[in-house]
Parts: C-alpha cells; structure tokens; sequence
C-alpha cells in the first residue's frame, strides 16, 4: 500500500474511503494481524493504530504526542519513536468519528513530539509531516469526511467498495452449511433489486441471512407443530407471504422485531409470537438515534446520553439485552463509548422515533422551537408567581390555541419536511433515514410494527401526496446522487410508474433525448443502474424509434 510505482515517489500518507460497515476497520486489523503474525510488512517496525473514535475523549486536553500514543500503548514508554532508521505507521482509524474540526489552514506548525499542544494541532501537524516526518500515515473514513484532509496532505486514496454480485452470493454460501438454504435466501434477495444491491455492504447481507433464516425455521417449526408437513417444506418464494420482506424497511423491520423477541426469550422467558414492545426505550434510543445522525455522528459518549435522558446504567442494559441493536465498547484508554451495531440500525431506529413522535405527539422531529418552549415556561412561572390570578385566562386561551388541529403535525408534514431536509443534504447522510422514514408510512409495514405504532385505516391520500411531491422534486435541478436516492424511496413506497413509464419506451425503442423530461432522465439512470445486464456504454440511439 505504500509501495511507490515510481521510485522517487514516496508515498507517506494513505487516505482509504468507504461507507459505513464496508469493511474499513476490518481492513485494518487484518492488515495489522498479518504484520504482528510476520505475514506482511515487516520491513514495519510499530504499527500503532489510534481510532478517531477514543481520541475524542481525549479533546479537551494537552499533551505531547509521544504522552497520547503512551496512554494507548504505555509499554512503548521509553521508546524513541523518532529514530530515522525505524519505520513507524500510525493508522488513524474512523475519521468520520472525529468531533475536532481538524483546522489545517490556521494550525501553528510544531514538530516537537515532546512538547504538548491541542490534540487538533498534533493531528494536523502529524498528518502534514511537520510531526516525525518520516513516519507512514494511513487514515480511514467515510467519503463525507474525507475533504477534512487537504489534498496535498495525501499522497494515496484508495476505496473498499465491498461485495461484488459473486461475493454476495458467496456469503450466503458460507453462512449457510445447507446449501438448499442458502440458495434460496440468495433468490429471495435477488428479487428485490434494491436490496440486493444495498447487499454489498457486509452488515446488510448479515441482516438479511438473520431475518430469512429466521422466518423459515419459525415457518416451518410453526407447521410441524399444527401437523402441515407439506407447508413445513415449502422454500420462501412458496410462502411469499405478506411478511416475507421485499423491502430494505420491512427487512430491517423483521430484524427488529427479531431481536427484541431474543431479548425476551431470553430475559424474560416469553416466547409468544407477538412482540411485547417496550416503547419508552426505543423513543430514548430513537432520539439518541435521531439527534447524533443529524450531527453525522456514528459514536456517542455518555454526555450524549444523558442529554437525551437516558442513564448511562441503563444504556448498559440496553447493550446487554439488545447486543445487535445497540452496544457499550470501552477503547484502549479510559472511556466508554456506545453505538449502533451498524449506521443503518441507527438509521433505521432514527425513523422509527420520527414516527413514534408523531403519533404520540403529533410533532415532527424537524420542528426545533426553543424560543417557543422558553415562552411556555416563562408563562406558566408567571401565571403561577401571580397571586390574584389574572394570567390564568391567557395561559388557558394560549394552551387552547396551540392544541388546535392546525397546529399539529400530520404524516404528509413529516414526510415532505424529511424530503428536503434529505435533499439539502450535500453528503446524502440523511439519504437512508429517508428511505426507511417513507417505507414506515405505509400500512403493510406497520403492521409489523402493531402495539408500537399506530395503524392506519388507510393512508393511500397520504402516499399520493409524498410519491408526487417526489416527482415534482425529481424535475429539479438535483445533483445524480440525491435523484438515485429519490427512486430508492419511491421503491420503498411500493411506486414504480415513472420506472415502468421509462422501461415501456426503451422496450417501444421511442426514446428521444430531447423529449426526456429531468424525472425521466434520472428514471432512466436508475433504471440502467438497477439492471441486470451489465453495460459498457449505453447508447440512446439504439432506443430511438426508427423511421
């Protein structure tokens, strides 16, 4: 990796970028367990990796470089890390998890290892060269972070981009002993195009083998009990019944509901089919969820926590009974930190508060209104302060006004302020929570969710409105990422027509470039996108009608 094609090039430093649960952490140990094994890279003296993640506990104080990489590694202590003829790496591991703003531009130089100084400074100074010149760098993050490092700061980029087609279908064979099973799994996912793309990443490919390998024993245990021996042995594309999932919200929705039933089975011994929900911790875990994604942050602390009222014990709890959703880590040096197993969950439980909030209190996540809250408060110490009374008929006028029907939020409200709070959105952080957001609106998910989430009569106006809104914004000016998204979401919403009107004329071979509306060219992206045919280029003249 540091290898130079050319001689006089050095390469010093190595940014590696991918998204989250792509397999970047993953490359590291491997690489750093293929060193200590004396597999790889012995030509390396010390490797110390050093996550962004415990470094943020570290903010506030000083101290030299040698003091910070001491308290991770205290054997080293002693050690002369600054010797010309020892080759030292540093991996600065989850750069997206970094809470300093990593000021470059304004950073004083300072190339004393001894010497303290901010952790933003040894940082910048470190990565620059201005700090042990001769040490290797090699730093991982998330494509959205990864203008925090200059570019002349960076001598290599490289990518992991997960699972190909065949190395998906190579999971399933793998985690599957019955090769029967694991194939059909994989014609399950394959069925729903856009899930088996989101299957590139390894995390959703464990999600999606837990969910089906979990319906088809429940199925089929549930069918030898009531004597059905044929429906025992009938595959997933047999059953296809209404909860198979078909989606990335139901299937994220079954895992779920999944793991809460775990955690009952195994805490309290229930073992009923129905999920007993217990909703005051998913609306704390749901607002953690919610507020740190809306700050890009994929790691918590425990003033996080306990700015959203939950009590550092029982976040313990929480990780203890629900280790797939939500989990306690304590790093190298003193801390505790906590997370999501994986971006997507805290995406995925994110909109399921957004939902909670608004059945319970008919208020939408995107409404911050400080000055209102301050306002009630000030009017309710004052009303009572007052010994005659006289603002009690104010404040019960204004309590009437404010519970009027106008004043609350309903789903349309939501899900279009969620549309363009997504669209506003330069590195698309919030393009999952959406799709997850507008897959939860519909009746047939929700469902899943019953004695959490209210159900709907039906909610059919209320899908109209948000898949036109969609398209309207489809004609904008929007850039080739947020207009891909935008069909995923209308994929979640079980609406394909602007795909099927796009499909119908390249099968008719009537497509003109200057007859395509924004909507249609980005339709017809996502449909080359999502195809199984593989092309080297795509050439619309070969869809024109001839004459």
């Amino acid at each position: 990796m540091f290898e130079a094609p050319e001689q006089d090039k050095q390469i010093r430093t190595v940014l590696t970028k991918g998204v989250a649960g792509i397999g970047k952490s993953v490359s590291v140990q491997k690489f750093v367990l293929d060193w200590a094994e004396g597999k790889e890279n012995q030509d390396i003296s010390f490797i110390f990796p050093l996550p962004f993640r415990e470094m943020n506990l570290k903010e506030k104080e000083k101290q030299s470089l040698l003091d910070l990489i001491t308290q991770f590694f205290p054997e080293i202590k002693g050690l002369n890390i600054a010797r010309r003829d020892q080759k030292v790496l540093f991996i600065l591991d989850g750069l997206d998890e970094f809470r300093l703003p990593l000021k470059f531009d304004v950073n004083e130089t300072w190339s004393d290892v001894s010497s303290p100084a901010s952790l933003d400074v040894l940082l910048t100074n470190l990565i620059k060269g201005n700090l042990l010149p001769c040490a290797l760098i090699w730093i991982t993050t998330r494509p959205a972070a990864a203008s925090k490092i200059p570019p002349d700061c960076i001598d290599r980029l490289t990518e992991v981009r997960g699972f190909n087609d065949a190395q998906k279908e190579e999971y399933f064979k793998k985690r599957f002993e019955d090769q029967n099973q694991a194939k059909e799994i994989i014609d399950h996912v394959k069925q729903s195009k856009s899930l088996f793309i989101m299957c590139h990443i390894p995390v959703v490919c464990w999600i999606s083998a837990t969910v089906l390998q979990n319906i088809l024993v429940e199925k089929r245990n549930n069918d030898l009990k009531n004597n059905q021996a044929d429906d025992a042995s009938k595959t997933l594309q047999e059953l296809n019944t209404e909860d198979t999932p078909k989606s990335l919200t139901q299937m994220y929705t079954h895992f779920l509901r999944f793991q809460i039933q775990q955690s009952r089975r195994k805490y309290d011994g229930e073992y009923t089919p129905d999920v007993s929900w217990d909703k005051d911790v998913i609306l704390l875990l749901g607002k953690l969820a919610f507020q740190q994604l809306e700050r890009n942050n994929l790691i918590f602390y425990d003033k996080d926590l306990e700015a959203c009222g939950i009590d550092v014990y029982k976040a313990s709890v929480y990780s203890g009974m629900c280790t797939q959703i939500f989990k306690e880590e304590t790093g190298i040096i003193l801390g505790t930190m906590y997370c999501f197993v994986h971006l997507s969950i805290q995406e995925f439980i994110a909109a399921l508060y957004a939902h909670l909030l608004l059945d319970i209190n008919k208020k939408s996540v995107f409404v911050h209104d400080p000055t209102m809250s301050d306002f009630l408060k000030t009017a309710v110490d004052n009303a009572l302060k007052s010994g005659n009374g006289h603002l009690d008929p104010f404040l019960h006028f204004f309590f009437v006004l404010l519970l009027q029907p106008k004043s609350r939020k309903n789903m349309t409200d939501l899900l279009k302020a969620a549309v363009d709070k997504a669209l506003e959105s330069d590195s698309g952080h919030l393009d999952l929570f959406l799709r997850f957001l507008l897959g939860l609106s519909l009746q047939s998910n929700r469902r899943l969710l019953r004695g959490l989430l209210t159900q709907q009569d039906s909610n059919d106006q209320s899908k109209k409105e948000i898949v036109q809104y969609i398209k309207q914004k489809l004609e904008a000016n929007l850039s080739p990422e947020r207009s891909i998204n935008l069909f995923y979401c209308l994929n979640e919403l079980n609406d394909q027509t602007l795909v099927k009107e796009i499909q119908t004329h390249l099968s008719k071979g009537n497509l003109s470039s200057s007859d395509l509306s924004p909507a249609q060219w980005s339709a017809l992206t996502f449909v080359l996108l999502t195809s199984e045919e593989e092309l080297e280029e795509f050439e619309l003249q070969k869809f024109k009608k001839s004459d």
